[in-house]
């Protein structure tokens, strides 16, 4: 069975429609790594991408963002469209399109900056402040987003790396809201945290939601059961099979998607 997206009427029906992709496909040189991926993408929900290791999930993750024109002998085709905008269009500035598409890496990377900093650099190279008042006030917002502010309120001056790693992790967050982006890419952002720092940013993903897009690459099937409304399940460089992510775990169409969530491969 093609990788096609099951349900797609019904899962666009009641969402409007954030990002299409059609016959998406990835090369490194010679290396076919993504095969004609097609599936839309709802606007202000989650959607989870699941399978193994070197599936093609964090490969069409970076097509969302244009991080693969950064990885020599990548090439990209197909269609992307994102409110009517060719994400890939050689005229659309890599830059601009990166802070309306966020990205939350798999280690949280705070940059060697106080904590205010970390949030404040962004809104500063975009010019999104006409003052410092402006500034401080978009700056606590995010932290508030977040869900780091009241953590933090007292020590704005130390450095993000002072943080413990949920910490650490829910600060790129909010550096990532900053520059008001209408999506949020996340590239198994939980992977390197305990399982307290876990919940939070899993609980801080389901309060994100209501106002972002969000895109999260997981190789952990609980997770995306608890923090997805979609699940696209990748597998060989093919998407499998995507719809409502209820209908992935307990009735996937295709046999590969019921023996990886019942853990015969993975």
């Amino acid at each position: 069975m093609k990788g096609v997206p099951l349900d797609q009427d019904a899962i666009t029906a009641d969402t409007d429609t954030k990002i299409k992709a059609r016959n998406v496909n990835v090369y490194y040189d010679d290396n076919h790594a993504l095969v004609n991926v097609s599936l839309d993408i709802p606007d202000r929900s989650v959607t989870a991408f699941i399978g193994p290791s070197g599936c093609g999930k964090s490969t069409f993750l970076r097509c969302l963002n244009r991080m693969n024109d950064t990885i020599e002998g990548a090439r990209v085709d197909g269609s992307l469209i994102m409110e009517g905008e060719e994400i890939n269009d050689p005229h659309l500035d890599p830059v601009v399109l990166r802070a309306r598409v966020g990205m939350v890496f798999q280690k949280p990377n705070p940059f060697p900056k106080s904590i205010f900093d970390n949030v404040a650099y962004g809104p500063r190279i975009h010019g999104l402040a006409q003052s410092a008042e402006e500034l401080e006030a978009i700056v606590e917002q995010s932290l508030r987003k977040a869900g780091l502010w009241d953590e933090v309120a007292d020590r704005l001056q130390d450095p993000g790396t002072s943080l413990s790693g949920g910490q650490q992790q829910r600060l790129v967050i909010a550096r990532a809201i900053a520059v008001n982006p209408e999506v949020i890419l996340m590239d198994e952002p939980c992977s390197a945290l305990d399982p307290i720092a876990t919940a939070r940013i899993e609980e801080l993903i389901d309060e994100l939601r209501e106002n972002y897009t969000i895109i999260i690459v997981t190789h952990s099937m609980q997770q995306a059961a608890r923090v997805s409304q979609q699940t696209a399940f990748f597998h060989l460089g093919e998407l499998v099979e995507y719809g409502p992510t209820e209908n992935i775990f307990t009735n996937p169409q295709d046999q590969r998607t019921q023996d990886y969530v019942m853990g015969r491969f993975g």
